[in-house]
């Protein structure tokens, strides 16, 4: 039996002039929320948790009259891409305490099955073995299995890109392959076919 963890510990950063847009944009404080700016440190809290960013020094945050605005110091590269980067996580921390986020994967294939106990995900997936995945405690899972439907792992966080993560992760166990689309997909993730080879003609 295989036994996986996952943890993440970094941030994609990307740059151009779409992030610099992005990072001019408002953040709304939505009700039942509380902000927290101490130093590079921007916090969040809602009724669906709590979570933390640290900032660039170099990035400016301030929260006026229930709105964040996140402003950069010069136009360089660097700084446009940090700005957009550091607003897209405060607006996913903002939403996260507040709405949250989820992901539905179905299971597709015959025998396969997810089922789990606390954070251990159990996957049967066509191996030799099942595969064991332990999930973050910040990550709520659930597993349905009704007849005539896909089995389904159902993930819900306020860390949107905690979840998104993992989901890959758990994705990446059993890509759907591209003939009969075996594997484990997204629910409503539209997949590429490709057609069988035919028999050849006499």
């Amino acid at each position: 039996m295989l036994v996986a963890k996952f943890y993440v510990t970094f941030h994609n950063l990307e740059g151009g002039k779409n992030m610099s847009r992005i990072g001019k944009l408002p953040i709304t404080v939505p009700a039942g929320v509380e902000v927290n700016i101490t130093g590079t440190t921007v916090s969040v809290k809602g009724k669906l948790g709590s979570l933390s960013e640290t900032i660039d020094s170099d990035i400016i945050v301030k929260l006026e009259d229930g709105v964040i605005n996140v402003s950069r110091p010069t136009d360089q590269k660097r700084h446009r891409a940090l700005h957009g980067l550091y607003r897209s996580l405060i607006a996913n921390m903002v939403t996260g305490v507040s709405e949250g986020y989820k992901t539905e994967q179905e299971l597709v294939g015959v025998g396969y099955r997810a089922s789990n106990k606390g954070q251990l995900l159990e996957l049967a997936l066509g191996y030799s073995h099942n595969v064991v995945f332990e999930l973050p405690n910040e990550i709520k899972i659930t597993t349905t299995s009704e007849k005539g439907q896909n089995p389904k792992v159902i993930l819900e966080s306020s860390d949107k890109q905690l979840i998104g993560m993992v989901a890959a992760k758990i994705r990446s166990l059993r890509k759907p392959e591209p003939y009969k689309g075996k594997g484990i997909k997204f629910a409503g993730e539209i997949l590429r076919r490709k057609a069988g080879k035919s028999a050849s003609k006499k």
